[in-house]
């Protein structure tokens, strides 16, 4: 068992080198690695339920009677980065209305449910981040309209019922589960079930990684001076979008948890759903700037999260500290 657990801290620590071999062999070779698709949403939910046994009914609810940061998340996700988008997409490629669109809607999809698992990985805040995927996805149906129209004048109607559909199989349902195995086993979950099954989920997370990378084959195997354009800026905005989490995290002073939960969840997107919607309601190169964040988003997470857990190393320290003393201070 030791040997196993050493091996999910392996690959833990070496993230930032597996994720972009997992986006080259998606992108190299979508036909063999597309035969992992149908299994996608299982992999998901697997590990939405390993990262849910860290957390207690206890802290999903202290999110709801404390919104502040929940709030403010789902305003810089929803209306701050999506109108920043459209500012910037229209000021180098306002002579293309069809890029603009996509950069737009790239960055008015909800949250990507793959930031879960990131921010489980970084030590984020499981609760608070599983509050703002499920909200930010709950309420897509009236922000992704609602933000076409105001910023593009486009029309679009979302699938609410297929939606809803797939986030309650691959987070809400899992991520109950998980709390509840945590809650009647008096923690055993989260101190013995969740390392052993930490390694199966990392290999399942490179099997994510390379499946929805396999969309953009075709656009990177092709690729022209406009898309390199368009790719570079989507790489360079979805820096940003990390960045600013990061950053009005930080001018809150929230704790290390709390900001690698505000990092991720607004610098990752359901591109997913984004391409869904580009295909069914837009031209072709509609689709291209959405799916370019598949491109970057996994390694920009793998990297940023290993950066920035690397300059937070003493804040982390002192915060672990504060917690042992806290437990035994319980104890006693």
């Amino acid at each position: 068992m030791k040997q196993w657990v050493g091996l999910g801290k392996f690959l833990a620590g070496h993230m930032q080198i597996i994720v972009p071999i997992c986006v080259a062999l998606g992108v190299l070779f979508p036909q063999q690695v597309g035969v992992l698709k149908p299994i996608v949403p299982t992999l998901f939910a697997f590990m939405t339920f390993q990262g849910a046994l860290s957390n207690t009914f206890h802290q999903v609810a202290e999110v709801f009677h404390r919104p502040l940061h929940l709030i403010l998340a789902l305003l810089v996700s929803a209306a701050l980065i999506p109108i920043a988008a459209y500012a910037m997409g229209s000021l180098f490629f306002g002579s293309n209305p069809n890029l603009v669109c996509g950069i737009v809607l790239e960055y008015s999809v909800p949250v990507a449910v793959t930031a879960f698992m990131w921010i489980s990985m970084f030590g984020g805040n499981g609760p608070l981040a599983l509050t703002i995927i499920l909200t930010s996805s709950v309420i897509s149906p009236v922000t992704i309209p609602l933000t076409l129209k105001l910023l593009l004048g486009a029309t679009v109607s979302i699938d609410m019922p297929s939606m809803m559909q797939n986030m309650a199989f691959m987070i809400a349902i899992p991520a109950v589960l998980g709390i509840v195995i945590n809650e009647l086993t008096r923690g055993w979950g989260h101190e013995k079930l969740s390392p052993a099954l930490s390694p199966a989920c990392k290999f399942m997370m490179m099997g994510v990684i390379a499946s929805n990378s396999t969309a953009m084959s075709e656009y990177v195997l092709h690729m022209n001076a406009v898309r390199l354009e368009v790719a570079l800026f989507i790489l360079v905005f979805a820096i940003s979008g990390f960045v600013v989490g990061i950053l009005v995290a930080r001018a809150l002073h929230l704790p290390y948890s709390e900001t690698t939960t505000m990092c991720f969840t607004c610098g990752m997107r359901n591109i997913s759903s984004g391409a869904v919607i580009a295909t069914q309601y837009f031209p072709g190169e509609v689709v291209f700037p959405v799916m370019c964040g598949t491109l970057f988003q996994q390694v920009l997470a793998s990297l940023i999260g290993h950066f920035f857990e690397r300059l937070t190393g003493e804040e982390r320290a002192a915060q672990r500290k504060r917690v042992e003393a806290g437990r035994d201070a319980m104890a006693r």
